[in-house]
């Protein structure tokens, strides 16, 4: 599972810390599920992904739906668990703690940047969802 950190492009504000990846069907099949809350500055993005829900979840979270450049769709913020959400046109969700995109300033139609610390043949940097 690939790690790394996400910035919102225009203001430089640093959105999370350590962001994990979900890919694979089992990791993207349990998300958050049965898990404790988020550390303050953690989040997950689940890529191939344009909606989810918070079944089974202990702890209401923020849901930044994302296009395949990177390109903020929809911010759902503070969903609380067993609720539902969804995108059209979302390629992956950032799932990250609740309260975290506004005290960042994240809206529609900002870009994230996302810094690969170990992105593959040493290419670090702002690679699209779609390329996951």
């Amino acid at each position: 599972m690939r790690e790394f950190s996400a910035t919102i492009a225009a203001s430089g504000e640093r959105l999370l810390e350590r962001v994990e990846t979900a890919i694979t069907v089992w990791q993207r099949f349990r998300g958050l599920m049965l898990r404790d809350p988020l550390p303050e500055g953690q989040g997950l993005l689940i890529t191939g992904c344009s909606s989810v829900h918070t079944c089974f979840m202990r702890f209401p979270i923020d849901l930044i739906y994302i296009s395949g450049d990177n390109c903020v769709l929809k911010v759902v913020p503070s969903v609380k668990p067993w609720r539902v959400s969804a995108c059209r046109g979302a390629r992956a969700v950032l799932e990250a703690p609740a309260g975290c995109a506004e005290r960042a300033g994240l809206r529609r139609g900002d870009t994230l940047l996302f810094d690969f610390a170990e992105a593959p043949c040493g290419n670090a940097g702002q690679e699209p969802v779609e390329q996951r």
